[in-house]
């Protein structure tokens, strides 16, 4: 009997002919909170990783800004050739969509996502290319700072003084397959500003009586650990959809302020508002609907919470009541991995304080991951 001379199949060589065709490229963003943390240099450093393990790795756009560094660092990377524009009589310099596709490498470096490109460019911002070129079954790195994010450029403007013109909309980071930040702290940036790494030693010393203050540099990295925080509970959101894994599985606080059509109603969202900041987490309230807010005082009443709600930024959520009012509490709470849940309690006497704790406990048996506060209210 002949001896079969196929070469096995090693666990690893399964585990890939096992994984979904890729049809789309990976997008990965490197995030900073201001000019010179790091952001281009750990993209390249990451691009050169690559390219040293056999990947075909190209430059779309870098911009070095004079840094020695960051220049060298490029240099040991293809570049594809950037397109030349007339505008105006004035020649620009633009990353060449066209000729990556062409290229059709396995990553490309792009920085500065939040690039406006000049007239004539088959698109009007730089995350625009992105996509099309991830649609093209190319990974992308890329960068941005904070204060291009669409959301908080008024904030950043607020405190900084300094307005912002180019921005990124939100949705765009939310479509990254990952947000890396590209930390550093104020102290050890300042350094680098003093010695000239990040701009020339005249011009260094402007910015850091403007944009770059201490405690600017304090706020806006707080803003951007925020913005990464966001994007590790939103990839855990899916991982576990995905997994079906438990409610345990939890990153981030979110608080959950369960109301009725009662007038009180407007001092537990307050409370719930108050635990949710001092947490660091989001705000949910949640309303199981009832015959009982048929009337017109309780719909007034109801629709004065909710507006209330909306203005604290809380997530208002209207759930069908289903058989029982607990289980369907328990089951959006579950659900959406709810970690603390807000009960009002009035002065109760009878079989309906029977009922009340009754439901609780049903509430408790069906989701015994969250922490549970229950509020005494009076009635007014």
């Amino acid at each position: 009997m002949q001896a079969d001379s196929t070469p096995r199949k090693t666990p690893e060589d399964w585990l890939i002919a096992a994984e979904p065709e890729k049809t789309r490229g990976r997008f990965k963003v490197f995030l900073g909170y201001a000019p010179g943390v790091g952001k281009t240099f750990s993209m390249l450093s990451e691009g050169i990783r690559r390219r040293q393990r056999g990947e075909d790795v190209v430059i779309g756009v870098v911009e070095s800004h004079g840094r020695k560094v960051t220049a060298e660092l490029a240099a040991r990377l293809e570049h594809v050739p950037t397109r030349e524009i007339d505008y105006k009589g004035t020649l620009f310099q633009e990353m060449d969509v066209d000729a990556i596709i062409a290229r059709s490498p396995q990553v490309v470096l792009i920085d500065e996502l939040a690039h406006t490109n000049i007239v004539g460019s088959r698109n009007a911002k730089r995350y625009e290319d992105v996509f099309l070129i991830l649609e093209a079954n190319i990974d992308v790195l890329s960068t941005i700072n904070v204060q291009h994010i669409e959301s908080l450029t008024p904030r950043v403007q607020s405190l900084t003084g300094i307005p912002v013109r180019e921005t990124v909309p939100d949705w765009v980071l939310d479509r990254a397959d990952e947000i890396v930040i590209s930390d550093l702290t104020p102290e050890a940036l300042v350094t680098r500003m003093k010695r000239g790494d990040i701009y020339p030693v005249d011009r260094a010393e402007r910015a850091l009586a403007n944009f770059f203050r201490r405690g600017n540099l304090i706020a806006l990295r707080e803003m951007a650990l925020h913005r990464v925080t966001r994007a590790v509970d939103r990839t855990l959101d899916n991982y576990v959809k995905r997994k079906q894994l438990g409610p345990h599985w939890s990153v981030s606080e979110k608080v959950a302020v369960c109301i009725s059509s009662r007038p009180q109603a407007r001092d537990l969202i307050a409370r719930g508002a108050r635990l949710a900041e001092g947490l660091g987490g989001e705000l949910y309230v949640l309303h199981v609907q009832s015959e009982k807010d048929e009337s017109a005082d309780c719909k007034r009443n109801l629709e004065a919470s909710i507006k209330f709600a909306e203005n604290l930024g809380a997530h208002i959520i209207h759930l069908a009541p289903g058989k029982h009012i607990a289980s369907a509490t328990a089951a959006f709470i579950t659900e959406h991995r709810i970690t603390q849940a807000m009960f009002g309690r009035s002065a109760l006497h009878g079989l309906r304080k029977y009922l009340y704790f009754l439901a609780i406990q049903r509430f408790l048996s069906e989701a015994p991951h969250v922490d549970l506060h229950i509020i005494n209210q009076e009635i007014h």
